[in-house]
């Protein structure tokens, strides 16, 4: 079967300037990308279901957490708090924190995607750290819309199934911290975000944040050093703007005023002045 190419479409560019157009991808490119991580990732489920019921969940409370909640790090922050012997309060407020991470991939997603409002609540379901990673690099809406249709229908499905199949045989498989199930998701996500730390501002956010979460992890509630992790872009943004000799807003403003002076034609040059003939 032939591969099916989506025509170039025009992406939306910055205030006042023009349209730019996006080059087409592949439609069975973006299906490849997004099924390697829907598998992937799904298939991790099953270290779910099996951490889940050795921690004292039924097996419906289990796969209830996988249809309804479908955030698979939150879902390991609330069985494993209980595991340790938490309180179930204190565990579900750590997995809520954990997971608004995803409203903030939300705000991004929804006016990329562009969906019609019925499908927009369906589709909030799906928010989640792979869906978001694969739809974000896509050149147009379509392979956008596409990549994240495949990642979290394979996800979803993968996911559910595989918690199912972890909880049934969470007693023959043993202890299942020797297996170390439990790193396989945050691994695959790590390997898609890894490519995408392009510029050296990039990868010194990123080291500055894993060094908050880590050092914040023994003293804070699970779930809270990730969170507090995202003050690292407004601090490097910051140290950025001292070492240029001023404020971020210093910067930002003589940066803005070089770019009009570079637009604004200059007194007397010819290249700028307006050729009446032949009209």
């Amino acid at each position: 079967m032939a591969e099916q190419t989506a025509p170039p479409q025009s992406v939306a560019g910055p205030p006042g300037g023009s349209a730019i157009t996006a080059a087409a991808k592949p439609d069975a490119a973006v299906v490849r990308d997004a099924l390697g991580v829907g598998i992937a990732v799904g298939l991790s489920g099953f270290a779910f279901g099996v951490t889940s019921a050795g921690s004292g969940l039924s097996l419906l409370q289990t796969c209830a957490l996988s249809l309804l909640v479908f955030t698979g790090a939150s879902q390991f922050a609330l069985v494993g708090a209980l595991a340790a012997g938490g309180n179930p309060y204190t565990a579900a407020a750590g997995a809520f924190f954990l997971g608004v991470r995803n409203s903030f991939y939300g705000l991004r997603l929804s006016q990329l995607l562009a969906l019609p409002r019925a499908l927009r609540p369906l589709a909030a379901q799906w928010v989640i750290d792979e869906t978001t990673a694969v739809t974000l690099p896509q050149p147009t809406r379509r392979a956008a819309r596409i990549g994240f249709t495949v990642t979290g229908l394979t996800l979803y499905v993968l996911w559910n199934l595989t918690t199912l199949v972890g909880a049934l045989g969470a007693e023959a498989l043993g202890d299942t911290a020797a297996w170390g199930l439990d790193a396989a998701g945050p691994a695959v996500f790590l390997a898609l975000l890894a490519p995408m730390l392009t510029s050296t501002t990039e990868r010194v956010t990123a080291a500055l944040a894993v060094v908050l979460a880590l050092g914040l992890l023994p003293v804070l509630p699970a779930g809270v050093p990730v969170l507090l992790a995202a003050l690292a872009a407004p601090a490097v943004l910051f140290l950025m703007g001292r070492g240029k000799g001023g404020t971020i807003g210093e910067s930002a403003g003589a940066a803005r005023e070089a770019h009009e002076a570079e637009k604004a034609p200059e007194a007397g040059d010819p290249r700028t002045t307006t050729q009446e003939d032949g009209r």
